[in-house]
């Protein structure tokens, strides 16, 4: 869906570009463009190479461990039917840790094994309602209620440090880059609270 969106907008942008004879014009912007599109790149691979550097630190000081200790209360609120000592809660603990600090490509990766994970242990529940011993065969057709409350709490992410947006902000000449935090952790608070209302409403209506 999104090539199709992506190419419908560069066909609008052609053909308005040679409607008003601005061909010269969006040529110079198309190169111009992806000249910034490479040093923005640049600018962000070293600024995620730093705070990705900084999660390794504070895993191997022990820092990330408490971290993740002191999520707990929150994961069992937020997902009550997983299982305390499941691999699935460290993945989550880690996705969400680094989301609040603003580390969204720290994030990813631990996002995807949390997801893979929940959608095992997913199997496992219809494996064990059907009475079949391989679990792994079981094709899953449905999210469960943790897969889609992760994805709605990923996508509210609350925000402490939004890196990525003070990275943009710096790199187009803010004046204050970080002066976005504020702003951003108070929206960030609220899309949070209500991904979270939203996820338990939605969980308690299907029970």
């Amino acid at each position: 869906m999104l090539n199709y969106l992506w190419g419908l907008m560069i066909l609008i942008g052609l053909s308005f570009g040679i409607i008003t004879g601005q061909v010269e014009a969006l040529s110079n912007a198309a190169i111009d463009s992806a000249g910034e599109a490479v040093t923005l790149a640049i600018t962000m691979l070293g600024i995620m190479a730093m705070w990705t550097g900084l999660m390794e630190i504070a895993r191997q000081a022990g820092i990330m461990d408490r971290m993740t200790a002191g999520l707990r209360p929150v994961l069992r609120f937020l997902f009550p039917r997983i299982p305390a000592k499941h691999k699935a809660n460290e993945y989550i603990a880690a996705n969400i840790i680094a989301n609040i600090l603003g580390l969204g490509w720290a994030a990813t990766p631990m996002g995807l094994k949390a997801m893979k994970e929940l959608a095992s242990l997913e199997r496992e529940r219809i494996a064990a309602k059907q009475g079949k011993k391989n679990a792994d065969k079981i094709q899953i057709t449905k999210a469960s209620d943790e897969m889609c409350t992760f994805l709605v709490i990923n996508i509210s992410s609350l925000q402490l440090i939004p890196v990525s947006v003070i990275a943009y902000r710096a790199q187009y000449g803010a004046v204050n880059p970080a002066a976005i935090v504020l702003p951003g952790l108070i929206a960030t608070i609220v899309s949070t609270t209500v991904a979270v209302l939203f996820c338990k409403l939605m969980c308690n209506k299907k029970d």
